[in-house]
């Protein structure tokens, strides 16, 4: 059973999961339920072109605490995980991917390390010595190059922060996601390396990763390094040299983004 008492907001972005989506919607809800706590699922479909919003609609005929979100075009898991907090109620809330590579199982380890720990946020780890990885060894060598750099560029607490699964309390996303500029490529890097610069205290889990995808490459492109690369650039630039995240309500985004084209050419 999970040992916290208030509400769960579980977030699970989607694009192209149709095949797939209602059951692992179902799955979710049924290690949940068996929680006996108080929980909601938030699925957005992040424009997708199959039948992964017909599908999640079919789960609302099932599961009266399930709301799903729609958005007509594909604008990155991490603007998709922006807009489900809209519809947050819960105090604790869990980022998913919805393709359960990563089972919902995991998140009693989660939360019972977040209370040990008094951490506000957690997130699964591959690097920690007690992970379960079924991963493909380009994905792992690319993983660990990236975890590097990003040590030496923001000195995380953590060694690994795009892994699919977390965990935050309410009140660390309500400060840190009006700071996040990044959609796409690197919204984790910028979520962490902004609630660690906040004083938010971070830990890492162990997970099982079962990496279900056929796909040689996965989901990765040489582009899509390429501009995680640029993307993880302009968030050191915009942390340690113009410090738009100090006070960004002060700052002109319009501006940091013209800032920010420039250092990438």
């Amino acid at each position: 059973m999970l040992i916290f008492k208030d509400k769960i907001s579980v977030i699970m972005p989607a694009h192209n999961e149709g095949s797939h989506i209602f059951d692992n919607i179902k799955e979710t809800h049924d290690v949940f339920k068996k929680t006996k706590r108080d929980f909601e699922i938030i699925l957005v479909d992040d424009g997708s072109s199959d039948n992964t919003y017909s599908e999640a609609m079919r789960a609302t005929e099932i599961f009266n605490n399930l709301k799903v979100v729609k958005h007509n075009k594909n604008n990155g898991k991490g603007n998709a995980l922006k807009d489900g907090f809209n519809y947050v109620t819960g105090e604790y809330v869990v980022f998913l991917d919805s393709d359960l590579d990563l089972h919902p199982h995991q998140l009693h380890r989660l939360f019972s390390i977040m209370r040990n720990e008094q951490a506000e946020v957690i997130t699964g780890s591959k690097y920690h010595p007690d992970s379960k990885l079924n991963y493909p060894p380009h994905r792992k060598l690319i993983s660990k190059i990236y975890a590097f750099t990003l040590k030496i560029l923001f000195s995380l607490p953590i060694r690994d922060t795009q892994t699919g699964i977390k965990i935050f309390k309410h009140e660390v996303l309500k400060r840190v996601f009006p700071r996040v500029l990044c959609k796409r490529y690197v919204f984790d890097v910028e979520l962490l390396a902004n609630a660690n610069r906040l004083g938010y205290k971070i830990a890492e889990s162990p997970i099982v990763l079962d990496y279900r995808r056929r796909v040689k490459w996965g989901r990765i492109r040489l582009f899509d390094l390429y501009k995680a690369g640029l993307d993880t650039l302009a968030i050191f630039y915009r942390m340690h040299i113009l410090r738009y995240y100090d006070d960004p309500e002060e700052k002109n985004s319009e501006q940091i983004h013209k800032d920010c084209k420039a250092i990438k050419q």
